[in-house]
């Protein structure tokens, strides 16, 4: 019983973290690195992720610089940030090339907390289908005669408190980024 509830907790943690790598590429105004963490390019017939073929940092609170270590990749990482969904065109001066993030308008701030909100219940609900998943399990076993009554009633519930702990836990992450984004 104590191996499944934890199984159930590592598929629970694994929902919580692709909710905060999902938060984590929201731009918020600032220079994020981030952003660019779902973005590949075409490396020698690879798709490689942007971060393994070149430097990125941040000179200025609103500008991220990507300086590739073989320039002939700028005008492939150019591409790749231009049929992403960032909406930043890049500045490329031959040698690197810059992302400068805009100030955020009031309605698309808005807009963000409203975004983030949503993927937070998502996140929830895909908690809650964890647990309804493992309280079937859980009383299949009981029927099994696998573990008892008491032990299935103690089960659900250590199961509900998982359940409880990592819904606050999203709702903690979604005020904070909401936040962050709202912040002038």
């Amino acid at each position: 019983m104590k191996q499944t509830l934890n199984k159930y907790n590592d598929k629970m943690k694994k929902t919580i973290q692709t909710f905060v790598d999902e938060l984590n590429t929201i731009r918020a105004g600032r220079a994020n690195p981030h952003v660019l963490d779902r973005m590949t390019v075409d490396y020698y017939g690879t798709a490689t992720p942007i971060q393994q073929v070149g430097n990125i940092s941040i000179p200025e609170a609103r500008i991220l610089q990507i300086q590739p270590w073989d320039t002939s990749l700028l005008k492939a990482i150019e591409k790749a940030i231009n049929e992403s969904d960032i909406g930043i065109n890049p500045s490329n001066d031959g040698k690197v090339i810059r992302l400068v993030f805009p100030e955020l308008t009031e309605e698309r701030r808005k807009e963000l907390t409203k975004d983030i909100k949503k993927k937070g219940e998502n996140s929830k609900v895909a908690i809650r289908n964890i647990r309804r998943e493992a309280i079937e399990i859980f009383k299949k076993m009981q029927k099994g005669n696998e573990i008892t009554e008491d032990e299935q009633e103690v089960a659900e519930k250590e199961i509900q408190k998982l359940t409880d702990k990592f819904v606050d836990e999203i709702d903690a992450h979604v005020e904070s980024k909401s936040k962050e984004i709202l912040s002038v």
